[in-house]
């Protein structure tokens, strides 16, 4: 069986294809291709309150690449969801209907909340130790999605209005910041030495920089002397120095800040980074459709 999940975020949209493919107990979901293109939805959303011309142009043209891969690849079940910036977008219900109404494909937006439960799809509960407490933080342009696993129950889901773009673009309220340190403060409190998980592209871009292997951790202190290095450099310097392209190089600080004030609110020492998001829970999330 071949699936896709299309996920529209406030600084980029992904297409994942996968096949499906079941041996006995186990599935195995192997990926036939991912593509990534950054939109940046977010800058003219944040700014303006709706998706202007030029990026409605691009984002339709990008849908209908992905709508010509679906059919390349045979892809018998999608789905696509648009996250913060198409949330707060005041034309996306226009645009989503234009979207349709050329391509076929169908977006549907989706809540903060609904978004970290998709990212949990990724059953990654599983692979947890069922006697300690897990902080999953998962940091887009324009929001982040905490998740509370404490003996592999989830105990809270919240989304806040911080993301990348949102910070880029100095959106991000006072307030916000204080509902997020008062959430985590008081987890702290009651779950002792909580682990942190993260995913996104950010965090596995640093997870790449810094040399970490494959399942290991960073530590706090390493994202605290990253941010300390990239933060005076240039958006080309960063992008020279760390191989990385224009539209990475301009989020990944504000990306790093989001952790490092997580990180200390939540007296986190170390953050694995299992190289998941958002359309692989959506990818999951289908499947669990699909089959049942």
């Amino acid at each position: 069986m071949v699936l896709a999940a299309i996920d529209i975020g406030s600084n980029a949209a992904r297409l994942l294809i996968c096949e499906v493919v079941k041996k006995g107990k186990e599935t195995e979901f192997n990926k036939l291709n991912l593509l990534r293109i950054p939109l940046r939805l977010g800058f003219d959303v944040f700014e303006k309150g709706y998706i202007g011309g030029t990026k409605k142009k691009m984002l339709i043209n990008t849908i209908k690449a992905f709508s010509n891969l679906l059919k390349v690849y045979e892809v018998e079940h999608y789905m696509a969801c648009a996250t913060s910036a198409m949330r707060d977008a005041e034309n996306a219900k226009e645009i989503i209907k234009e979207i349709k109404s050329e391509t076929s494909i169908e977006i549907e937006i989706i809540s903060g909340e609904l978004e970290a439960e998709i990212i949990y799809e990724n059953h990654i509960a599983e692979f947890l130790d069922k006697d300690k407490s897990y902080i999953y933080i998962d940091v887009g342009g324009g929001s982040t999605e905490i998740t509370l696993y404490h003996k592999s129950n989830v105990v809270l889901q919240k989304s806040f209005n911080i993301g990348t773009v949102r910070l880029l673009t100095n959106k991000v309220k006072d307030e916000t910041w204080e509902e997020m340190k008062d959430t985590l403060k008081e987890l702290a409190k009651k779950y002792e030495n909580m682990i942190g998980i993260g995913s996104g592209g950010n965090i596995n871009k640093i997870f790449a920089i810094v040399g970490a292997k494959t399942n290991k951790s960073i530590s706090s202190d390493t994202l605290k002397d990253i941010f300390k290095e990239m933060d005076p450099l240039s958006v080309e310097e960063r992008m020279k120095k760390y191989t990385i392209k224009e539209d990475r190089a301009e989020v990944i600080v504000p990306a790093l800040t989001i952790y490092n004030a997580i990180c200390k609110w939540a007296n986190i020492d170390e953050i694995h980074v299992p190289k998941i998001g958002l359309a692989d829970g959506l990818i999951h999330h289908l499947y669990d459709m699909v089959e049942n």
